[in-house]
């Protein structure tokens, strides 16, 4: 595991070692003795800060919804005004992020929903989480003259979730498609959802 930034906070620190336990070991892994030991920490640290089971996986969930937020930059989200090209490429650079910059996030989310269909105290936090990107994705599909912008997020996010399960943990994960790749199928979907050469004025 990667030296943690010494800025950072304790409770970030656990999480964070929460997070890379899930992606190497798995949820059976993830115990508060392996946060303390992985982390290099007193034996009882991880307790000081999430006492119960549950509230390791929630500082998780919320941990992992900042982190994610950082890789898919969405605050470089296009503006809708540039129509298919900008909505293309910013979602494109997004995915491509998710899918290079930090695949031990996304194995480490694919273990905190399978816990979460168990658990109905995690699913509401891992919901809540998600449901930052996606309100973003549908303002952006309603910008853009969605006629049915509850279809066309689940679509778009369904598409992206698919890839990113195929290549990080599925049939295809060694094969990584490059960024072009990404855009030429985003293209194809985005085109079905609202026509070539869609451009706002």
């Amino acid at each position: 595991m990667a030296a943690h930034p010494p800025s950072a906070s304790r409770a970030d620190l656990v999480a964070d070692t929460a997070l890379a336990l899930l992606a190497e070991r798995g949820m059976r892994g993830l115990t508060h003795r392996a946060v303390d030991e992985t982390a290099g920490l007193p034996q009882g640290s991880t307790s000081n800060v999430a006492r119960t089971r549950l509230a390791l996986l929630e500082l998780a969930v919320r941990r992992l919804a900042d982190r994610e937020a950082r890789v898919l930059a969405l605050h470089e989200m296009p503006d809708p005004r540039g129509g298919l090209d900008a909505l293309t490429d910013g979602l494109a650079l997004a995915t491509h992020r998710a899918l290079t910059l930090n695949r031990e996030l996304t194995v480490a989310r694919y273990e905190l929903a399978l816990e979460a269909t168990r658990r109905p105290e995690l699913r509401a936090h891992f919901d809540a989480a998600g449901a930052r990107f996606r309100d973003q994705l549908d303002a952006l599909v309603r910008a853009m003259g969605s006629t049915d912008a509850d279809r066309h997020v689940l679509s778009l996010v369904a598409w992206a979730d698919g890839l990113m399960f195929s290549c990080v943990v599925g049939a295809f994960h060694t094969r990584v498609p490059g960024l072009d790749e990404v855009r030429a199928g985003l293209r194809e979907l985005l085109e079905g959802m609202f026509g070539a050469g869609k451009r706002l004025v």
